[in-house]
């Protein structure tokens, strides 16, 4: 009966339109209430869930991105991305692609990546012949190779979640190759779109450019060079790599471009004020949610149900798999990752899954429900920043979503794409 009460209650409180923190405080609420335990508990558990160091990452690099995005560095990707592959067939859909690498090596957020880069492509592609909704779906698929390159502040949560029993270093190296193959996989899908709709090809603008356009957005490529290479050679953690990267981001973006006014630094202090202020009150009120589904041993009773469905680890990955990509439609993606790891991961390690391959599974599973309607939040940034009408992208952009499902299913069922970087980093 106390399941029926926390789920029953969340769903309830979903439905009617309440904040997903407040749908997981208050069932966590009434279920204590139910089980005659103190209310205090769910206080207890809201401030233990936030008062985890590692967390002190997701501000600092949520504000090191946010600097980033208003201080000319997309617009200096974006121009190298076009010296690389603009001359390709559909090029300006290969540069989104390769932008959104490129980028999302800087911010780790897939709505940044999706606001930045679309921003500046999106017209670029409108005024130079390109359907508005093709410009759309390769900003908003693409935003997500974001999530799996370093710094992703959701390898973060997902580590929290886990227990902070996986390494960071090691969920950092894991999306690598898996962000790397989703690029690949989405240039190939924008070529053949862009050549069965017949885009114009651009004239290659020589090596001369690349190296130009190469030395002016180098200083903003050595972020990523200077998080992964520190933290995973133990010279810093995560979270003071985060405070790197911010001073990283002002002293280039201040000194060096000179691009950043005042304003804009204030903007981005209180739009990362704000989007943390969010992102720890769902952690702290799903942690008391994850320890409520503890209490009543739900992960066990998921491990026994699957187990008696089947014993082969391909089909209970696919299930789960399936289970992830109906609740990334209905859920934002950091609420889902506190939520679903204490569920599913003992499932999949039971299975024999690596925690770290699982990681990165959940993070691009959940990262395709992100371009999926109904609640997909980078399918209505997308839109907003292209100005069409959410339906008319929905309608066109299978492809690149098929291309996603398929790179999501050669992570899961090859696991050294997640797993070989780790081990040689080790």
């Amino acid at each position: 009966m106390e399941l029926w009460v926390l789920f029953g209650t969340f769903t309830f409180l979903l439905l009617i339109g309440t904040p997903v923190a407040f749908c997981l405080g208050v069932s966590s609420f009434a279920t204590i209430v139910y089980l005659g335990l103190p209310p205090v508990v769910v206080f207890q558990r809201l401030n233990s869930g936030v008062s985890v160091f590692a967390l002190m990452a997701i501000p600092f690099f949520i504000f090191a991105g946010d600097l980033m995005v208003r201080g000319d560095i997309a617009r200096r990707l974006v121009a190298l991305a076009g010296a690389f592959v603009g001359h390709l067939r559909g090029g300006l859909g290969q540069v989104n692609v390769l932008a959104s690498v490129m980028f999302g090596g800087v911010s780790g957020s897939a709505a940044a990546d999706a606001s930045a880069v679309g921003g500046l492509m999106v017209p670029q592609m409108v005024a130079r012949g390109y359907d508005r909704d093709y410009a759309v779906n390769v900003t908003v698929v693409s935003s997500i190779i974001a999530l799996l390159l370093p710094p992703s502040h959701n390898m973060i949560i997902y580590s929290i979640a886990a227990g902070g029993r996986i390494s960071i270093a090691d969920l950092f190296t894991a999306g690598i190759l898996p962000g790397f193959l989703l690029a690949a996989a989405l240039m190939v899908t924008a070529w053949h779109v862009a050549r069965r709709r017949g885009y114009p090809v651009q004239p290659f603008e020589g090596f001369r450019i690349i190296g130009t356009m190469f030395v002016s957005a180098a200083p903003g490529l050595v972020l990523v060079a200077i998080i992964f290479g520190g933290v995973r050679s133990g010279v810093f953690t995560a979270s003071e790599s985060s405070n790197i990267a911010v001073v990283y981001a002002l002293v280039v973006t201040f000194f060096v471009y000179r691009s950043l006014a005042w304003d804009d630094f204030v903007a981005a202090t209180f739009a990362a004020v704000r989007t943390t202020a969010m992102v720890l009150l769902v952690i702290g009120c799903a942690a008391a949610f994850g320890w409520l589904l503890a209490y009543t041993k739900v992960p066990a009773s998921m491990v026994a149900l699957l187990q008696g469905v089947s014993d082969n680890p391909i089909v209970i990955l696919l299930l789960l798999n399936v289970v992830l990509l109906i609740l990334g439609t209905f859920m934002d993606m950091s609420p889902l990752i506190v939520i679903t790891t204490p569920i599913f991961l003992p499932v999949a390690m039971a299975f024999g899954v690596d925690p770290v391959h699982f990681g990165v599974i959940l993070i691009l599973n959940l990262g395709i429900g992100l371009c999926t309607p109904p609640v997909g939040a980078v399918l209505f940034v997308g839109c907003a920043v292209g100005r069409i009408p959410i339906w008319q992208v929905v309608r066109t952009i299978w492809p690149f979503y098929f291309a996603a499902v398929g790179v999501l299913l050669a992570v899961t069922y090859v696991p050294a794409l997640s797993l070989w970087l780790p081990a040689l980093f080790r």
